[in-house]
Parts: C-alpha cells; sequence; structure tokens
C-alpha cells in the first residue's frame, strides 16, 4: 500500500526557512511525478512546486525565487526547501505523487503544517 508521509512543518518567523520531506512508502519514486501543494484555512488547494520524472522543476508565481523542490530517488524523499518565509505561505503542505502512465493513479500524504508569524 502507497502511503506519503510529510514532516519539517511548524511554527517559523517571517523571513525564517523550513524544509520540508515526504518520504514515499512505494516500490520506487522514479515512476512519479511529484507535487507539493499548499491549503490554506478557507481557500483552495494551490500547486506550489513540482517536479517531474526527468528532473524538470516548476514553480508557483509565489515561490519561484524562494522554494525549492528535490527530490532523493533512493531514498525516495521529496523535499520542499522554503526559504524567506512569509504570513501568506502559512498552511497545510501537501505532498502528491502521480504516476507518469496514468494520471488517475495518484496518491496524497496527510499534509504538515506550516505557520509564518512574528
Amino acid at each position: 500500500q502507497v502511503q506519503l508521509v510529510e514532516s519539517g512543518g511548524g511554527l517559523v518567523q517571517p523571513g525564517g526557512s523550513l524544509t520540508l520531506s515526504c518520504t514515499a512508502h512505494v516500490r520506487t519514486l522514479e515512476i512519479y511525478h511529484t507535487y507539493w501543494y499548499r491549503q490554506a484555512a478557507g481557500k483552495q488547494r494551490e500547486l506550489v512546486a513540482a517536479i517531474q520524472r526527468s528532473g524538470q522543476v516548476s514553480y508557483s508565481e509565489s515561490a519561484e525565487g524562494r522554494f525549492t523542490i528535490s527530490k532523493d530517488n533512493d531514498k525516495k524523499v521529496v523535499y520542499l526547501q522554503m526559504n524567506n518565509l512569509q504570513p501568506d505561505d502559512t498552511g497545510v503542505y501537501f505532498c502528491n505523487i502521480v504516476y507518469f502512465v496514468m494520471r488517475d493513479i495518484n496518491y496524497w500524504g496527510q499534509g504538515t503544517q506550516v505557520t509564518v508569524s512574528p
């Protein structure tokens, strides 16, 4: 059974940094595209960063230049390094992996809370 476990969230002051981790309990991470989403209270879930199987990365406009997505296929972990965090970055961050052959096959973690506050 596929399971994703996020960690690394917490409370940080504006301008601070956090690194989120998503450990994927899968046979191999290499067959999935991987994503980080964020959901603020009362808002829809939004895509923050993506890393394709090829290694190509992309970011939302708000994350560009501040966040870095990466993955370690051997360890089966996806990371999100977040710098210069701002209050608008507050929310629950979710890891998502999508099977590259069929996008209907995808999995979500339970989320990790990030709160940016003075």
